[in-house]
């Protein structure tokens, strides 16, 4: 049996010693304040058996792993029709950058870019009767916590200084590819964005990914299907231009946050979280992916 616990204090033990440990993003007002020195790893496995170490109980900002938890609530209201208005092809660039969607026609890449995450609030905006609460309770439900909620100063903070945002979503409205008000559907994004989490509970709301759909309570939220596209797109997509990066080092379906936050898995085996504000210079935690790397090399567990 695998020693999770022994092989995460090692690798908390490892980070203190590390000096480089990345950049804290800027460019959200509300995240730059965050101490760089914070580290925290967690991992919930199949037979729901919890493992922590270092500051994995203290929440954080998840910004674009929402991306994946909007993403699944939307496959299971629209199904395949959802791939009319998002493509599944990784994208090869910055998440923010905007070359390709015009040169497409705006249709975004995949749903992880920031176009192709405006695309998907727009989905949830035209079919939730309220959209904010309905989609922080479907991760309250997937995790059977109520304590998560948005932090609104995080929210204002990316509505006030999310100017590339706003033009990902003019352009998109100029294709046709967006059926709602440009602020209505960006403040949803906002909101979801500012979604706070440990990483024991993010853990809790990606068992889904890890379970076949199913959450630790049993209940059934997508298809096996579905669960399949998405944990290829987490493979293929979850870390923008450093998505093969991931793969070669680290061999799991996982998704990145400019919080610091990366969630990864391994099917029917477990999920693991990380938290290293720190971030290397393709936005992605530069403590949490040297934290994967050792974590799968020492338990020898990957996809491959």
């Amino acid at each position: 049996m695998i020693q999770y616990q022994k092989i995460i204090d090692k690798i908390s033990e490892d980070t203190k010693k590390v000096t480089d440990k990345g950049v804290v993003a800027s460019y959200i007002p509300e995240l730059a304040t965050i101490n760089v020195d914070k580290f925290g790893i967690h991992i919930l496995d199949a037979e729901k058996n919890n493992f922590s170490s270092g500051d994995a109980l203290e929440k954080f900002s998840i910004q674009s792993i929402s991306k994946v938890l909007t993403l699944a609530l939307s496959f299971g209201l629209v199904g395949e029709d959802l791939w009319k208005r998002v493509d599944v092809e990784p994208s090869g660039d910055p998440f923010n950058h905007l070359s390709l969607l015009e040169l497409e026609n705006g249709i975004p890449r995949n749903p992880f870019i920031n176009a192709g995450a405006i695309v998907i609030a727009d989905i949830l905006v035209s079919h939730l009767k309220n959209p904010k609460e309905d989609f922080l309770k479907f991760i309250q439900e997937l995790t059977n916590d109520t304590t998560i909620t948005y932090n609104r100063k995080v929210a204002l903070s990316e509505k006030i200084t999310g100017y590339k945002n706003y033009a990902a979503a003019h352009l998109l409205k100029s294709y046709g590819n967006l059926n709602n008000d440009v602020d209505t559907v960006l403040d949803f994004y906002f909101h979801q964005c500012s979604i706070e989490m440990n990483c024991k509970q993010l853990t809790s709301a990606f068992f889904i990914f890890m379970n076949r759909g199913k959450c630790q309570r049993g209940k059934n939220y997508l298809s096996i299907n579905q669960v399949k596209r998405i944990n290829a797109l987490m493979l293929t997509c979850g870390f923008y231009d450093e998505a093969g990066e991931f793969a070669f080092e680290v061999g799991l379906p996982g998704k990145s946050g400019v919080g610091g936050g990366i969630i990864a898995l391994l099917p029917n085996t477990y999920c693991v979280a990380t938290w290293s504000p720190g971030l290397n210079f393709k936005g992605n935690s530069k403590l949490g992916m040297a934290a994967l790397e050792e974590f799968t090399t020492k338990t020898g567990h990957s996809i491959f």
